[in-house]
């Protein structure tokens, strides 16, 4: 079930594509006989829960989702039993920084006094925070960015944590494997997120990166979201984020009974929007679709330096 699990990244609830039958089929084919009752137990102990259907909203379903999905799963694999580095990344949401309401509760003895309205103008600042998440070593990390989110702050953010941590967890590994979202800064169809994964990851720092995105609306089946960010959402619940050190603070002290442990840093740049690149520029990439699926999986290969 470790490819077929999803989450809520603010109530933290998990659910999973298979169903007890399947999942106890399965379980029978390793030798473990347990019924469909038992594992609807085992996945309530395991903090999984039921869900309905909601109609609510009119969207569309890729044809092609499911094939997405086990694709997924195919890569995980592959580049787990090479040892190689694979890591989730998306922009958590906006974050008011000042003496704004923050959802949830705490145990206090008197509730904390917030301003009245969510006026941005009031704020001090708009964080993005820009999370990272080591799928292998269930290790985060978070850049907080206070500009644009942009295709060229994720980058900058994955850069950043391939050297301060990623190549020294994986001092052989010259490849490394992204799983993000289908829109957003780093989108499949984002020409400047796949030009910035070139000019500031590929090419200066020698990797060969494969990217694999979920389909559209399939958002909350990235780990990053269950594993990471609705641990960070729980720890600061009911905590007005006053300032940005104390949202740092936050984040870097958010861990689990797991072993999750998280690091934090700030990304004081200013990144400029509606960046536009050029056929003639994505022609230059030493970018290859795969055979399956090419618009949502690719890799990008170095590029020769010429002096």
């Amino acid at each position: 079930m470790r490819h077929d699990t999803a989450g809520d990244p603010v109530s933290g609830i998990k659910w999973t594509r298979r169903t007890t039958g399947t999942i106890s089929e399965q379980l029978a084919t390793l030798g473990i006989k347990v019924s469909g009752n038992t594992v609807g137990r085992l996945l309530k102990q395991m903090d999984f829960k039921l869900r309905v259907n909601r109609k609510q909203i009119a969207t569309s379903r890729s044809p092609d989702r499911n094939q997405q999905f086990l694709y997924i799963a195919e890569q995980r694999e592959l580049f787990a039993a090479q040892g190689l580095p694979i890591i989730s990344v998306d922009a958590k949401k906006k974050e008011l920084i000042g003496n704004f309401k923050n959802n949830g509760a705490k145990w206090d003895r008197e509730p904390v006094p917030v301003k009245d309205h969510d006026f941005r103008s009031e704020a001090k600042a708009l964080a993005t925070p820009y999370g990272i998440y080591d799928t292998r070593a269930n290790l985060g990390s978070v850049y907080l960015g206070i500009s644009h989110d942009t295709p060229a702050f994720a980058v900058d953010a994955i850069a950043q944590w391939w050297l301060q941590e990623g190549c020294q967890r994986y001092p052989a590994a010259r490849e490394l494997f992204i799983l993000a979202d289908g829109g957003g800064s780093n989108g499949s169809r984002c020409r400047a997120w796949k030009k910035a994964l070139q000019d500031t990851v590929c090419t200066p720092l020698g990797l060969k990166v494969t990217v694999s995105h979920y389909p559209p609306g399939t958002s909350k089946w990235n780990p990053i979201e269950h594993r990471l960010f609705s641990q960070i959402t729980r720890n600061w619940a009911g905590e007005p984020l006053t300032d940005i050190d104390k949202a740092l603070n936050f984040i870097r002290t958010t861990t689990t009974k797991t072993g999750l442990v998280v690091t934090a840093q700030l990304i004081a740049e200013n990144y400029d929007k509606g960046i536009r690149i050029t056929d003639t520029q994505m022609r230059l990439l030493n970018l290859a679709p795969h055979d399956t699926l090419g618009r949502w999986n690719y890799t990008l290969h170095p590029k020769q330096i010429v002096n």
